[in-house]
């Protein structure tokens, strides 16, 4: 789609949008679920999941990487899962994971596939460890649920998402979209499955 496109498409969404759901979304925001997702243009977690605005509060990052917690710094990732957490509650956390993601592949194929992006490079050397296996599947597939799983683990550390994990409080969740085929797994009984 042309940028022109994309224009156009802003400039009248006032109005396709109804006044009733304007009044809602200004009223303030009551999230379902933190979605959590890689940053790719072909991840749209509205059109996967069907959500309606004002249903999923989202966290877009380079590779779905989620830093480690620290509490003495912060991020923009740091700061958006505690505002999801605390401030709004929501009550389910998904990390999603997506195939043929450049973010696994450069994290299987080493630090030279990245030379020319330092910034990529130093912020999955800081909060993703880099493999040594070359990928068999060129979709990334087995990779890519490992990293959401990784990343699944450096959420749940938390110390605010795993109090509310342990009252029950909040769930999480690791779920892998596969771009070719448009199915959404999610892990359960140690495997991903088809939801």
């Amino acid at each position: 789609m042309e940028f022109r496109h994309l224009v156009q498409h802003a400039r009248t969404h006032s109005q396709r949008r109804s006044p009733e759901t304007g009044r809602r979304l200004a009223a303030g925001q009551s999230p379902t679920a933190l979605f959590i997702t890689c940053a790719d243009s072909r991840i749209v977690p509205a059109a996967i999941t069907g959500a309606e605005p004002g249903s999923l509060f989202e966290l877009r990052t380079a590779g779905n990487v989620i830093p480690a917690f620290s509490p003495h710094s912060a991020s923009s990732e740091m700061a958006t899962i505690e505002f999801a957490v605390v401030q709004l509650g929501v009550a389910e956390i998904v990390v999603c994971g997506h195939s043929h993601c450049g973010a696994v592949n450069a994290l299987h194929r080493g630090r030279r596939s990245l030379e020319h992006l330092p910034t990529m490079l130093r912020w999955l050397a800081s909060h993703a460890p880099l493999r040594t296996s070359a990928p068999a599947d060129p979709g990334l597939r087995a990779e890519g649920q490992e990293h959401v799983l990784a990343q699944l683990r450096t959420l749940e550390d938390y110390p605010f998402v795993r109090e509310r994990i342990a009252s029950g409080d909040l769930r999480t969740h690791g779920w892998f979209y596969d771009i070719e085929s448009g199915e959404v797994s999610a892990f359960a009984a140690d495997r991903f499955q088809p939801l």
